[in-house]
């Protein structure tokens, strides 16, 4: 019985991720009962405290034998989640230092290698028996601990084989097939006798050919240095023989993929809560999304791009085949592989936009809507080749569910086509407008739309009346990260048309008065897009430059500067700053400011012997902006510098070698060696954006300086 001993263990002396642990001995007990939803709440408490986001506590481990104890009582009721706790808790503590130390929130000290992967060893016969368990569930779950945790080679291959040979499901035989490549990467006794066994099975014709696929792209992530010209075309010829599920019906009402219980599930409109600004319920959404997956090869692909890395042209095959499958779930879990690639390498990728442009399918909402998504995620430059085919998906819509599907009651429909509008509209594209117009008039979705709205300019003249209306009915009252209100200034600014100058004034008036820090400086930004254009916002911005807040006093000193252009304004207030936290971002400012700032270069020059990477370079490139080129000869070397050290400063660095010119002339085979660079670039956030945009400045550098 599980509870014999429970009170052996001094559960208060440990903690979780919320403090004591004295609830866990609760927890385990609760995980025995007949009752459905006291199981359920017991396993989700266990793993939101005592198995946080997969940290390993030393009450986690003093749970071990008793979590094994539930797993061998054929009285529990649901033993394979009790398996799929503990391979979750050993798979943490694989990946743990194996002499590190580990703190709980709690203060807890553990180190979850040591503590817990010996014990898991310990019931290597257990996995043995649970794997040949006549529950069909038990065996699944506790399949991969052969690979894992069972140091016999021989007897843990043997049962993978009669693993396969046995079980009758595709998910069952696939992780039979999955967990041998697991042993043999763990166990060098291993490599051999499965890396022959995969072989055999890649190219034995009498087996499924998922089966002979799983068993391909194991062998090669197993022997990544084997990788032969001929893997993605066997991959994708196999891939092709896969029965396709049977498609959706073009006349029948849209659905999810219509395969798992899921996204089935997920067809459901959820009900709004009021409390929760939609924009956040949209990004829970989005994580409850990620990660899903839809056809039973998804894994198999997903651990054959990782091992083809940076072979691009066969990872672009290899999505082709993907993309063009005539089942649809291949189809759909293939749109987050192309992502990962466009977003991490570099290329044409115009072929794969173009596949990406094909799934925009109106009857097909459920792969639409990631499709379209994902085209909106990407910069303009390379989301270009699919205007066409999302403007002729939105006009279907229009065509098929009338004027106002941006508010349809289905909820896969409506996701589509709003996402479909909002990658139009990032293109600038005007057969945008009538939906986001619709979306501001009516209120539904309307935060959805006030952030596209910022990236169609020419229609300013419709917009903005929309736009400033909603924000003098916004509450202004309290901090709004999530709020429409704060994606309204941020849309109005981006716009750029002088005539929401008034509205913004007012709003930031609105924040001042009631000590709304972040809107008031998110109002300043916006602000400042305008220039002198918002001059008449100065009365309100100058008092801020003298806040005690520094981020409110950089916020504002900048706008003071784009608004007033005044240097004996301006300077001495970000001088002060640069003995701030913010020094960095006054230096830049400084830099803006040009010679005019002069008298602040003794303490720019100071900051060039700072630690940090990004202080030295942005007081170099302020010194620069200053003092003009005879700095440059000097200046260059920090700036290089800091380049070789932090690859998140190369943005930074070619924007000020573009600003130096001809002098900048010896960086040359640095810039051409980025540009030869197959992967991404990333910066503080990274992303594909920032990627591109330090490309564009690269070919200009280099033209300046040819």
């Amino acid at each position: 019985m599980i509870n014999e001993h429970l009170e052996d263990v001094d559960w208060s002396s440990m903690g979780h991720a919320y403090g004591s642990a004295e609830e866990v001995p609760l927890l385990l007990e609760r995980m025995a009962s007949p009752d459905p939803e006291v199981r359920e709440e017991a396993f989700r408490r266990f793993y939101s405290a005592a198995h946080h986001q997969g940290d390993v506590y030393r009450c986690t481990t003093a749970s071990i034998p008793f979590l094994f104890a539930l797993a061998d009582d054929d009285r529990t009721p649901d033993r394979a989640a009790v398996l799929g706790l503990l391979l979750s808790i050993g798979r943490t503590a694989l990946d743990c230092d194996p002499e590190g130390i580990y703190c709980s929130p709690a203060g807890d000290m553990s180190t979850p290698y040591a503590e817990t992967v010996p014990r898991m060893r310990e019931h290597a016969a257990d996995f043995e028996r649970y794997a040949a368990d006549p529950d069909p569930q038990v065996r699944r779950a506790a399949v991969p601990a052969l690979g894992l945790f069972v140091d016999d080679t021989d007897r843990a291959f043997a049962l993978l084989r009669e693993r396969l040979a046995t079980e009758s499901g595709t998910a069952e035989r696939l992780l039979a097939v999955e967990t041998a490549a697991v042993l043999a990467r763990r166990l060098p006794a291993a490599l051999g006798p499965v890396t022959t066994w995969l072989a055999t099975l890649a190219t034995a014709p009498a087996l499924d050919a998922n089966i002979r696929l799983a068993a391909l792209v194991h062998r090669a992530a197993c022997t990544p240095q084997t990788i032969g010209t001929d893997l993605v075309p066997t991959a994708t010829r196999l891939l092709r023989q896969l029965a396709p599920e049977p498609e959706h019906r073009p006349d029948a009402e849209p659905t999810a993929c219509g395969q798992c219980a899921a996204c089935t599930a997920a067809a459901a409109e959820p009900a709004p809560n009021p409390t929760v600004p939609p924009q956040l319920a949209a990004v829970f959404a989005d994580l409850d999304r990620h990660g899903r997956t839809h056809a039973p090869t998804t894994e198999l692909l997903t651990t054959l791009h990782q091992v083809l890395d940076n072979r691009i042209a066969e990872r672009t095959a290899l999505l082709t085949a993907q993309l063009t499958h005539p089942d649809r779930a291949t189809r759909h879990d293939a749109i987050p592989m192309a992502k990962d690639l466009i977003r991490s390498w570099r290329g044409d990728h115009t072929h794969l936009v173009q596949l990406l442009a094909d799934q925009l399918r109106p009857h097909d909402p459920y792969t639409t809507a990631e499709a379209a998504e994902t085209l909106g995620q990407l910069p303009p430059t390379l989301a270009e080749p699919a205007r066409q085919a999302l403007a002729t998906l939105v006009e279907a819509h229009h065509s098929a569910h009338g004027p106002t599907v941006w508010a349809s009651p289905h909820p896969l429909l409506r996701r589509a086509h709003q996402h479909a509008v909002t990658a139009l509209a990032h293109l600038g594209d005007a057969r945008a407008l009538p939906d986001l117009l619709t979306a501001l008039d009516t209120g539904v979705d309307a935060w959805r739309a006030t952030a596209a709205a910022g990236h169609l300019p020419r229609a300013a003249g419709e917009l903005l009346p929309r736009l400033t209306r909603r924000l003098a009915d916004a509450d202004l009252s309290q901090g709004w990260p999530w709020s429409e209100a704060s994606v309204l200034v941020a849309a109005l600014g981006r716009l750029g048309d002088p005539t929401a100058v008034p509205a913004l004034t007012t709003a930031l008036a609105t924040c001042i008065r009631h000590e709304n820090r972040p809107g008031t400086t998110a109002a300043l930004h916006a602000l400042t897009r305008f220039g002198t254009d918002a001059a008449r916002a100065l009365d309100s911005i100058r008092p801020l430059a003298d806040a005690e807040d520094p981020d409110l006093r950089l916020a504002a000193t900048q706008a003071l500067w784009a608004l007033a252009h005044d240097p004996a304004d301006t300077v001495p207030r970000l001088t002060e700053l640069l003995d701030t936290h913010h020094r960095r971002d006054a230096a830049e400012a400084l830099g803006r400011i040009g010679p005019p700032a002069a008298a602040t270069l003794p303490t720019l020059r100071q900051m060039l012997h700072a630690d940090y990477d990004w202080t030295r370079l942005q007081a170099a490139a302020a010194i620069h902006d200053i003092a003009g080129p005879t700095e440059t000869e000097a200046l260059l070397p920090v700036l290089l510098e800091a380049w070789d050290k932090n690859e998140a400063t190369t943005g930074y660095v070619l924007e000020c070698l573009q600003r130096m010119g001809p002098a900048a002339a010896p960086a040359l085979p640095r810039i051409r060696a980025e540009l030869a660079r197959p992967r991404r670039t990333g910066g503080f956030f990274g992303g594909i954006d920032e990627d591109e945009a330090l490309q564009h400045t690269a070919r200009i550098v280099i033209d300046q300086l040819a």
